[in-house]
This record gives structure tokens, C-alpha cells and sequence, in this order.
């Protein structure tokens, strides 16, 4: 257990150093993640107004059915991404900051800025 909490510890530290220099706004909102064993969540926030703009995750509908209730992998985050580049868009949104939560940048979390940078949004 105590490993767990270490680990847990160490993700809130990285995390607070990052949030410190990222900030978003209604044209170019802050992108944060979680992750958990079975699901990605991914949500765009304007930071000014303390709004959230757009979400999205393999828990939603649409990501359920074209997943099959596989949401915890690369290809789930690749989906989710592009699902959330494309409402992104319909909100007129094309470039963000992207925050990836004191998680590192690997795996999942880069499958899932891939997908959002497919569906054409720069950061």
C-alpha cells in the first residue's frame, strides 16, 4: 500500500508544478485528462471563467458502442480523442493547451493527443 500512495503522491506534485504555468482561456482552453484502469476522460477548460467547454470519455455513448466496452486501452484514447477534436471543432475551438495531468506522456495519454491532433486541432 504504501507504494500506492507514493505513486499517488508523486502524480499530485507533477501536477501542480505543471498547472503553474498552464493556463487557458475561451479560445485556447486548457485540455486535462484522467485515466483510471478501465476508462480516459478529457475535458477542455476555460480557466478565466472556470467553465468547462467540452467533455468527453469511453463512458459516453457514442464511445460505447463504436468500443464495445474496451475503454481502457490505446486505441479507446485514439477514439476518445478524435471524438473530442471533433466537438472541439463544432464549438469553434482550434487550438488548445494541452495539460496531461502529472501523468506521463506515453501510452494512453499520447494516443490520446494524437487523436485530437487528427481531428485538426494545433497545440
Amino acid at each position: 500500500m504504501e507504494a500506492a500512495k507514493k505513486r499517488i503522491l508523486t502524480r499530485q506534485r507533477k501536477k501542480a508544478k505543471l498547472r503553474k504555468s498552464l493556463r487557458g482561456n475561451a479560445k485556447c482552453p486548457r485540455v486535462t485528462l484522467f485515466r483510471s484502469a478501465n476508462h480516459i476522460y478529457v475535458q477542455a477548460i476555460d480557466d478565466l471563467e472556470g467553465k468547462t467547454l467540452a467533455s468527453f470519455s469511453t463512458a459516453a455513448e457514442a464511445a460505447k458502442k463504436a468500443l464495445k466496452g474496451h475503454g481502457g486501452n490505446k486505441v479507446a484514447a485514439t477514439l476518445v480523442g478524435k471524438f473530442f477534436g471533433e466537438e472541439l471543432k463544432k464549438k469553434g475551438i482550434e487550438k488548445i493547451v494541452f495539460d496531461r495531468n502529472g501523468y506521463l506522456y506515453h501510452g494512453r495519454v499520447q494516443s490520446l493527443a494524437d487523436g485530437i491532433r487528427e481531428a485538426g486541432i494545433q497545440f
